[in-house]
């Protein structure tokens, strides 16, 4: 008898359809498991290496070189960060304006965008549904990019040459698009227009309210993205005072002159400013900095990050 019921389980657990196509035998999960354990590695090491160095002494560094538990523990490069407080306030204070800025015109702009290339009425929906999708394929290359922002547009080293390149992507528009055309109901717009309401009054107060997730990812997206880019300030942006955090690190990093020349605004000598400086604990101190927003701000947004990609993988 106990033999007829474990046939029977046995027949029952048996996966069927598409169940028997997904499963996953025992060594291959093994294996899957040990290949994202490193790959989770590889990406977390790193950031710890980091901070260890940002909180070794400099000639710990020199003679030790790069340790994950520091030889000499000092706070020295951040020390010098907090003496060096004024450009990097002022750099910091340009990034933040830039991502919220950004962000804020960004959403509007693309959920404006996308909403109306949702409406199946309207008649020029194909032409600039292909306008749209084209620069997803084939890009225009950075001459000429760098002509139209500069010369055309003049927006080189005004803060806008930050924020209006980045506004708008045509990834985050379908995004937008697929959203407004699956989600929304077509019988709510309808229902609105017998009312009276108009296109922007429908868009304001009815689809916007019920669009929060899409809101929420493109908003998230945009913030990454002004958040990490240092390419174009190094594109567009001459004067010092114009540099965000992320492209002060930039130069930074490739270019350790760039602190002296700003002695001048911060009362020291570029030799003894030079010869102060704590220049691998100083560099990594900044990058902490930079980094520790986002690496705290992800966990808490990653199910619209989720979201966000599983709309923009139907097309429809």
């Amino acid at each position: 008898m106990s033999e007829v019921k474990r046939m029977r389980k046995a027949k029952y657990d048996e996966p069927t359809g598409f169940e028997r196509f997904n499963r996953v035998s025992k060594p291959a999960n093994a294996v899957l498991n040990i290949v994202f354990i490193l790959l989770a590695l590889a990406c977390v090491i790193p950031v710890i290496l980091v901070v260890a160095i940002s909180f070794s002494a400099e000639e710990s560094i020199t003679e030790y070189g790069y340790r994950f538990i520091p030889k000499i523990f000092s706070l020295e490069g951040y020390t010098f960060l907090i003496s060096q407080s004024k450009m990097i306030a002022r750099a910091l204070g340009v990034s933040i304006f830039v991502t919220i800025a950004g962000t804020v015109l960004g959403v509007l702009l693309t959920t404006l965008m996308g909403y109306v290339l949702s409406r199946p009425g309207y008649k020029l929906n194909g032409f600039l549904t292909m306008v749209v999708f084209i620069p997803m394929v084939f890009n225009g290359g950075l001459v000429s990019t760098y002509y139209v922002v500069s010369q055309l547009l003049h927006l080189k080293n005004t803060v806008w040459a930050l924020i209006l390149p980045l506004c708008v992507s045509s990834f985050n528009v379908v995004v937008c698009r697929t959203f407004f055309k699956t989600t929304v109901p077509e019988s709510l717009i309808e229902s609105a227009k017998m009312d009276g309401a108009s296109q922007l009054t429908i868009f304001a107060k009815i689809v916007l309210p019920i669009s929060k997730p899409v809101l929420a990812t493109i908003g998230l997206f945009l913030c990454f993205s002004y958040w990490n880019d240092w390419y174009q300030s190094m594109l567009y942006i001459e004067d010092a005072a114009l540099y965000s955090l992320q492209a002060l690190l930039n130069a930074i990093l490739t270019n350790i002159q760039m602190l002296a020349k700003n002695a001048a605004t911060m009362g020291l000598g570029a030799a003894e400013m030079l010869a102060q400086m704590p220049q691998e604990a100083a560099r990594m101190a900044i990058v902490v900095i930079i980094v520790a927003p986002i690496a705290c701000a992800y966990p808490y947004f990653q199910k619209y990050f989720i979201s966000g990609l599983t709309l923009g993988a139907v097309k429809g």
